[in-house]
């Protein structure tokens, strides 16, 4: 056969073979496949995750939510304080994630850059401390706290006995201090928090308030999740206000402040669901709690935890009859 009768044949099979639907599909078209990684890939990093800061002096919680929009990928962040917020970037790339938190948000020079890989079903990583210092962190997915059944309410538990602070411990920094006067707790304005020694899962809580003029505070659920005590917070958002879950749950219908009196609470709190009664009147009902509040003891949401007490914004507040009811197992 000629050479030049060879090299006819040879280009015929090679254009039939391009010509035939499906044939080496992986070979023509290598961004599809590169594509459907990328989308598994960026797939094991959705969802609720609890983070933990690990800095030298402690740790810190945090949490973390990943989702995609229209293609498009959106974290939300709860840091070490303050609320949820979004991000300006998150990316990830090569199983790699890659997400800042402002320098605004951190009272820092600088942004906050975390840098992760997923190590089995642990997010693993660093994020720039101050000063130059490298931090480490971790975070697991969070729990869905969804219960099976009913609780059964055990015996009602008083976490205070109107003389002093038996049962409860401050924490955190701040010269003036927690007091039991004519019978309540007064949180100290700008001081600790008020923890109780003992941990709960779920419980019915109640717990009665009188709050000064421009004053704040809040009562953590399971030492994670704060309803928000106050008079001074008309101009934020709405989930900051009274009875409101912060940075999560607004009070629906949300009651007029009343600096002064006497107020009470009866929380119901049964995995992430919470209900909230104020003086009465249902303000949330059995709505889904995100993620933890800024503040939080820590972010392992699938333990029990203690009540406590907000005591390190302004102002004064006083609480008083303090009865847990926890769930029996």
């Amino acid at each position: 056969m000629k050479l030049k009768q060879i090299l006819f044949m040879f280009m015929m099979v090679i254009a039939i073979l391009s010509l035939s639907p499906g044939v080496y599909s992986h070979v023509r078209n290598p961004q599809r496949s590169a594509s459907s990684q990328s989308d598994k890939s960026v797939e094991s990093f959705l969802g609720r995750w609890d983070l933990t800061l690990k800095a030298p002096d402690r740790e810190y919680p945090s949490s973390l939510e990943l989702r995609q929009e229209s293609g498009q990928l959106k974290a939300e962040m709860v840091g070490r304080w303050g609320n949820a917020r979004a991000l300006p970037k998150v990316e990830i790339l090569s199983g790699h994630l890659i997400f800042v938190s402002p320098k605004e948000e951190e009272d820092r020079p600088e942004d906050m850059v975390f840098e992760g890989t997923l190590v089995g079903k642990i997010l693993a990583g660093t994020v720039n401390g101050p000063n130059g210092t490298i931090w480490k962190w971790t975070g697991q997915k969070a729990p869905s706290l969804k219960r099976s059944s009913e609780p059964k309410w055990g015996k009602p538990i008083p976490l205070f006995n109107g003389k002093d602070l038996t049962g409860w411990k401050m924490a955190g920094p701040g010269t003036t201090v927690w007091k039991v006067e004519d019978g309540s707790l007064v949180s100290p304005g700008n001081g600790p928090e008020l923890i109780n020694d003992s941990k709960f899962e779920d419980f019915k809580l109640h717990v009665e308030f009188n709050c000064g003029a421009n004053s704040n505070s809040g009562i953590y659920l399971r030492g994670r999740y704060e309803v928000q005590v106050e008079t001074d917070s008309i101009e934020e958002p709405p989930s900051h206000h009274m009875g409101g879950v912060y940075g999560f749950l607004a009070a629906s219908p949300e009651l007029p402040r009343k600096a002064g009196e006497w107020q009470a609470f009866d929380i119901i709190l049964i995995g992430r669901w919470v209900t909230v009664v104020q003086n009465g009147q249902t303000i949330i009902d059995h709505k889904e709690i995100p993620g933890i509040t800024g503040g939080a003891l820590d972010s392992h949401e699938e333990l029990p935890g203690p009540v406590y007490l907000q005591g390190s914004e302004k102002g004064h507040i006083a609480y008083r009859s303090i009865v847990i009811t926890p769930a029996e197992k």
